[in-house]
């Protein structure tokens, strides 16, 4: 049983991945594609935590934990650049 809510939860975060890069490539606005950019990044954060717990290989909580930092600073830096009038596809 264990087995298959991997499996399927390996299924659902590729499908997911794969939508949020559609978004990404195609979104129409800057903040689309930022948010997009935010999914994948969250998204692979549950890839690496859910590879961890299937192959119990638990050194990489750290490498989650500093991708989940700089995936933050990233979205900080994107609100900063928006906020001070940056370059918008929807103006």
């Amino acid at each position: 049983m264990f087995e298959l809510a991997l499996t399927l939860s390996f299924i659902f975060l590729s499908l997911g991945l794969v939508l949020a890069t559609v978004r990404l490539l195609i979104g129409p606005t800057l903040p689309d594609r930022v948010v997009a950019l935010e999914v994948i990044a969250s998204l692979t954060i549950g890839f690496i935590l859910l590879y961890s717990v299937a192959f119990d290989t638990p050194v990489l909580i750290d490498v989650v934990i500093v991708l989940a930092l700089t995936s933050f600073m990233a979205a900080v830096g994107f609100a900063r650049y928006l906020e001070q009038g940056g370059q918008r596809d929807d103006d």
